[in-house]
């Protein structure tokens, strides 16, 4: 059975940084591009950053790119994303999403609320 659990999420101070994970089971976590996602109520669904297991590859959207970092623990079968210099603005519902290559298949964790209040 495919999971993707992502935990960390929880309520910090604007400018207070947090660590993300999700742990993945159920598939090969041999070259899947692991993203992380973000949805507030009324918006669509966020796209953060993407890696890619075993080659490396990452991306960020212009609205994170050098405050969050995006890593894997390829032996834990783990992502992480590193939030820093956090703003209320980046309140929401974190997500971790997986996406096999070479595969016509995907999946979502159950996301993890992060909230950036003083």
């Amino acid at each position: 059975q495919v999971q993707l659990v992502e935990s960390g999420g929880g309520l910090v101070q604007p400018g207070g940084s947090l660590r993300l994970s999700c742990a993945a089971s159920g598939f090969t976590f041999s070259r899947v591009v692991m993203s992380w996602y973000r949805q507030t109520p009324g918006k669509e669904r966020e796209w953060l950053a993407s890696i890619t297991t075993t080659v490396g590859n990452i991306i960020y959207a212009d609205s994170v790119k050098g405050r969050f970092t995006i890593s894997t623990d390829d032996a834990e079968n783990t992502v992480y994303l590193q939030m820093n210099t956090l703003k209320p603005e980046d309140t929401a519902v974190y997500y971790c999403h997986a996406e096999p290559l070479f595969l016509s298949t995907e999946y979502w964790g159950q996301g993890t609320q992060v909230t950036v209040s003083s």
